[in-house]
C-alpha cells in the first residue's frame, strides 16, 4: 500500500466518512483541509487516537512524514500533508516539527503560514480577484485564475464603508467576516488624515499625490511597525508566529499620523492602519519602511513604466513595487535594497498579480494591496 493511500484512509478513518475517492478528496477547500490540524485535540476522534497508526514507532512515523513532505510540493497534492497533521496528536507533533516556514522551503501548508515571513530568494506568486458587487477580495495561490482556484483560496477580504474610515475586514474563508469567528485574521483601516485616528502597531501605509495631482506616479511609504530594520541585515530574522491568536487580545495605541519629510499631509496623503490580533511582547527596534520603486518615463510609449516581468499586462495607477527605504547609517548591501519585497499590477478589468517575498507575510502583503483599491482621491 502506497503511502498516499495510507494517509487517505486514515483520514477516512478519522472523519468517519467510510471509503472516499482522491478526487473527492483532493477537491475540498482549502479551509476544509486544515480545519482538523487547527482543532482542539479534545475532537479528535478517539478510536483513531488509540489505533495502531497513532502507536507507530516514533522512527518509522518520522520517516513516513518525511517522505510524504518531500514528495508532494504543490497543491492539491499537498493536501496530504495537511492530512498526516490530522491523523492524531502523535501525527500531528510530528508533522509539524518536519514542515519547514515559508522562508525556509517556499511553500504555504498551514493556515500560520499566512501569517508567516515569505521566502527569502524566490518571490511566492499570487493573483487578487475582485467582486466589485459584493465588495470582496480574494487572494489565490497561483501563477494566473484557472479553473479549480476555489481550491487555492487563501485569503478574502470584505470592505466597509463607515462615516469616518473603510474598513477591510480579512478572513481565512470568503463567506464569514465576523471578527467573532476563528476564521478572521485582521483588518485594514483606511482613513483621512483630517480625523483623528490611531494607528495600530502592525503597519501604517500612507500614499501622496504628485506635485500635478494628475494620475500619475504616487509616493507609497509602508512603515512596518512590527518588522524591524534589523530584519533585512545580514543575519537578521523577521518575526514569524507560530499560533494564531484570538481577536479579543487585539491591543492598539495611538501613534502620530506618518508624514513625508518636507510635505504637508493634510491635503495629500491618505493613511491605512493594519490591525490584526497580535501583542508585542518586546520592543522591535527601529522599524522597517518600505517606498514604492520609481518608474522611469518612457518616451515611445509616452507612460510611466516599470519592470514587472511579464507579471503585469495592463497599465494602472494602481501598480506598484515596493523595496526598503533605507538610511545610508544601517550599512546594508545595495543589492538587498533594490530587491522588489513586494509587486502588485493589474492583468484584467478585476484581476491583479500579487508577489512577496521575505520578510512580508501573504497577510501583510494582501493589506497593503487591499490599500491601493480604495477610491479616495488620494489613490486615484
Amino acid at each position: 500500500m502506497s503511502i498516499k493511500s495510507i494517509v487517505r484512509e486514515l483520514k477516512e478513518m478519522k472523519d468517519g466518512i467510510g471509503s472516499m475517492s482522491r478526487r473527492g478528496v483532493e477537491g475540498k477547500h482549502w479551509r476544509n483541509r486544515t480545519r482538523s490540524f487547527v482543532a482542539p485535540d479534545q475532537e479528535m476522534n478517539g478510536f483513531v487516537q488509540q489505533s495502531q497508526w497513532a502507536n507507530l514507532p516514533p522512527e518509522l512515523l518520522l520517516d513516513i512524514i518525511t517522505r510524504v513532505e518531500e514528495s508532494e510540493t504543490s497543491w492539491p497534492a499537498r493536501a496530504v500533508v495537511v492530512f498526516c497533521a490530522s491523523v492524531c496528536k502523535s501525527w500531528r507533533e510530528i508533522t509539524k516539527e518536519i514542515v519547514k516556514t515559508p522562508e525556509q522551503c517556499g511553500r504555504l501548508t498551514f493556515p500560520i503560514s499566512l501569517k508567516q515571513p515569505g521566502p527569502r530568494d524566490a518571490p511566492i506568486q499570487c493573483f487578487i480577484r475582485r467582486d466589485r458587487a459584493t465588495s470582496t477580495y480574494f487572494l489565490y495561490f497561483g501563477l494566473s485564475p484557472s479553473e479549480d482556484e476555489k481550491d487555492k483560496l487563501l485569503l478574502a477580504a470584505r470592505k466597509i464603508r463607515r462615516a469616518t474610515s473603510t474598513d477591510f475586514v480579512i478572513s481565512l474563508v470568503g463567506d464569514d467576516f465576523s471578527r467573532a469567528s476563528n476564521t478572521y485574521v485582521g483588518k485594514l483601516r483606511q482613513v483621512s488624515p483630517r480625523v483623528p485616528a490611531c494607528n495600530y502597531s502592525i503597519a501604517t501605509i500612507s500614499y501622496e499625490l504628485n506635485v500635478l495631482r494628475t494620475r500619475g506616479p504616487r509616493r507609497m511609504r509602508c512603515t512596518m511597525h512590527s518588522i524591524p530594520i534589523s530584519s533585512i541585515e545580514e543575519g537578521g530574522n523577521a518575526p514569524t508566529p507560530t499560533s494564531f491568536s484570538h481577536p479579543s487580545d487585539e491591543q492598539f495605541s495611538p501613534l502620530p499620523l506618518p508624514s513625508l519629510k518636507g510635505k504637508e499631509p493634510i491635503k495629500d496623503l491618505i493613511s491605512s492602519s493594519l490591525l490584526e490580533p497580535m501583542v508585542a511582547t518586546e520592543e522591535t527596534g527601529q522599524p522597517l519602511v518600505l517606498k514604492n520603486k520609481a518608474p522611469r518615463w518612457h518616451e515611445q510609449l509616452q507612460c510611466w513604466c516599470l519592470n514587472f516581468k511579464g507579471r503585469v499586462t495592463v497599465a494602472s495607477v494602481k501598480n506598484f513595487q515596493l523595496v526598503a527605504a533605507v538610511e545610508p547609517s544601517h550599512h546594508i548591501p545595495a543589492a538587498e535594497q533594490e530587491k522588489v519585497i513586494l509587486q502588485f499590477g493589474k492583468i484584467g478589468k478585476d484581476i491583479f498579480t500579487m508577489d512577496y517575498r521575505y520578510p512580508l507575510s501573504a497577510f501583510q502583503a494582501f493589506a497593503i494591496c487591499l490599500s491601493s483599491f480604495d477610491t479616495k482621491p488620494a489613490c486615484e
